[in-house]
C-alpha cells in the first residue's frame, strides 16, 4: 500500500526544499557515498528514487556509470537538465520503484534523503527485495533515513518552512501501532492554499537491519552522516546493505 498522494513531491516540492538542498549539502553527501560505498570509476550505480538528480549527477561527476529512476516528469525533466549543464550522462528512466525493471545489474544502489519507509511493511520489504535483486552478488546498498531513536527525542507537533512569504505548514503525528509518522501538510503559495499528506514508516537501525536481512542481504551495518559508526547523537543514518 502506497502512503503517499501525488501531489505531494513535484514542483511545490522543489520550490520550498531546494534552497536547503543547496550545492554544498549535496556535494558533502555525494562524497560521502562514494567513500562509504567504496565507489571506484566505472561502478554502476543506481539512484531510485532518484528526484531532481541532486545526487546521481555528481556521482557521475565522480566517473560512475549512474541510472536514476523516479516516477515524477518534472523531477526528471530538472534531473536531465542538470545532467546537461554538468556534462555528465546519466540514465534517467520514468518508473514505478516498486518495480524495478533490472536484475544483477548494479554494482551499489543508493536510496537517499528519507525515501524508504512510504509503503506499508510487506511493501517496504518488497522494495528492500528488488533493490537486491538489482545488484550483482557482492553489491551494496545505502538507505539514508531518519534515526528513529533520534527522531522520537526530538518530536515536534508541527513545523512551518516559509520562502518568500510562502509556506508549508505541517501537523506531526505518530502511530505507535504502526511505526508511521503521519503528516497533515497545508501548502500556501501565490494566494493559492491546498492540503495534502502523507506517511512513512520510520525504523530503528535494529528494526531495518532485520527487514534487510530479512530481504536477502547477507550483512548491514549503520554509519552516521559524518563517516563513523551510527550512534544514538546521530539524528540521521546510512544503513548500508550489502547482497
Amino acid at each position: 500500500m502506497d502512503h503517499v498522494p501525488p501531489d505531494v513531491f513535484g514542483e511545490d516540492y522543489l520550490y520550498f526544499y531546494e534552497p536547503w538542498l543547496d550545492d554544498e549539502l549535496s556535494e558533502r553527501q555525494a562524497e560521502l557515498l562514494w567513500s562509504t560505498l567504496e565507489l571506484a570509476p566505472g561502478a554502476k550505480v543506481l539512484d531510485v528514487p532518484c528526484g531532481h538528480g541532486r545526487i546521481a549527477n555528481r556521482l557521475a561527476a565522480r566517473g560512475a556509470s549512474v541510472t536514476g529512476l523516479d516516477a515524477d516528469r518534472l523531477f526528471l525533466e530538472r534531473a536531465r537538465a542538470d545532467a546537461s549543464e554538468r556534462g555528465v550522462e546519466v540514465e534517467y528512466v520514468e518508473g514505478d520503484m516498486r518495480e524495478l525493471p533490472w536484475t544483477e545489474r548494479f554494482e551499489a544502489a543508493v536510496n537517499w534523503f528519507t525515501s524508504f519507509g512510504y509503503f506499508d511493511d510487506d511493501g517496504n520489504r518488497a522494495f528492500a527485495q528488488s533493490l537486491g535483486n538489482a545488484l550483482i552478488p557482492g553489491g551494496r546498498l545505502a538507505i539514508d533515513a531518519h534515526s528513529r531513536d533520534v527522531f522520537m527525542r526530538n518530536w515536534l507537533p508541527s513545523s512551518v518552512l516559509e520562502r518568500e512569504g510562502n509556506l508549508v505548514v505541517d501537523e506531526h503525528s505518530f502511530d505507535v501501532e504502526t511505526g508511521r509518522a503521519v503528516t497533515e501538510r497545508w501548502l500556501v503559495r501565490d494566494g493559492r492554499t491546498r492540503k495534502t499528506g502523507f506517511s512513512v514508516r520510520f525504523y530503528t537501525y535494529t528494526e531495518l537491519r532485520d527487514l534487510l536481512l530479512g530481504a536477502g542481504f547477507s550483512s548491514v551495518r549503520g554509519v552516521g552522516h559524518e563517516g563513523g559508526p551510527l550512534t544514538l547523537d546521530d539524528r540521521r543514518m546510512i544503513v548500508i546493505a550489502s547482497r
